[in-house]
């Protein structure tokens, strides 16, 4: 069976979460309030779960025969999750409302990788991407807990 659509679903993921790793490293870097002390070395939890899912994803499509994105200009060029340049201005919960909707984003890839994984009788990449959508998950429910909102998963 053909698994070219795992392995573009697989490669999306890695332009996206080397993207969203930049994101998250920003908002660490540019971050300042209320909650500080408690968030910034929170980003470092956020920004080592992201790479790790990174370099299983990698290393997953690089088992079944694919080649991941591997440069900044591909990343920029193939991610969805859009970036702009830091600032000291936007408020701790603009912050983590940007992550939150990366995450949101992620979730929505994962399942779509589940569903092509599916298609194409991949399932050992169908585990990786149900593994990073738990994880997504949880993440989502904790910032929107830190944002007094409800999940809506």
């Amino acid at each position: 069976m053909s698994n070219v659509k795992t392995k573009e679903v697989l490669n999306q993921a890695v332009a996206d979460l080397s993207q969203f790793s930049v994101v998250i490293h920003q908002t660490h870097w540019y971050m300042r309030g209320r909650a500080f002390l408690t968030l910034h070395p929170k980003m470092d939890e956020f920004m080592d779960g992201i790479n790790d899912h990174l370099d299983v994803v990698a290393e997953r499509l690089i088992t079944i025969g694919g080649s991941p994105y591997s440069t900044l200009k591909e990343f920029a060029e193939q991610t969805k999750i859009k970036d702009q340049p830091g600032t000291y201005d936007k408020s701790m919960e603009d912050h983590l409302t940007i992550l939150l909707d990366g995450y949101r984003y992620l979730r929505e890839l994962c399942a779509e990788g589940i569903k092509v994984t599916e298609e194409e009788n991949d399932h050992v990449s169908q585990d990786i991407f149900i593994g990073i959508k738990g994880d997504v998950e949880k993440t989502i429910w904790m910032l929107s807990a830190e944002l007094g909102q409800e999940p809506k998963l």
